[in-house]
């Protein structure tokens, strides 16, 4: 399954929906679609994955590295949405203790 991302921004926040497989595959893509928004322009950046099915190890490194560019630039990075199979990668990784997660 392809991945399709829509970015839009509102002020000082973005918006990113993820629909698709996060995979080893289509991860890079993800990560050159967030990588612009990790500026001082933007102080919140929330990912919308209700979209996402299955999401793999790359694609929760992307994520945290996601979340680690928007720390240095001393921004938000929030969660939204996950479905019950991401949530317990989360869970099970313990990453549902370090991300902002809504939803």
């Amino acid at each position: 399954m392809s991945l399709h991302i829509e970015i839009e921004h509102a002020g000082k926040a973005a918006s990113v929906t993820v629909q698709g497989d996060v995979t080893i595959q289509t991860s890079p893509e993800l990560r050159n679609e967030l990588q612009p928004l990790f500026t001082s322009d933007v102080e919140v950046i929330k990912i919308k994955l209700d979209g996402v099915g299955f999401m793999d190890s790359s694609g929760i490194a992307t994520l945290v590295e996601g979340l680690q560019w928007s720390k240095r630039v001393g921004g938000r990075f929030v969660l939204l949405g996950l479905s019950e199979t991401v949530r317990d990668v989360f869970e099970l990784a313990k990453l549902d203790t370090i991300f902002e997660i809504e939803g």
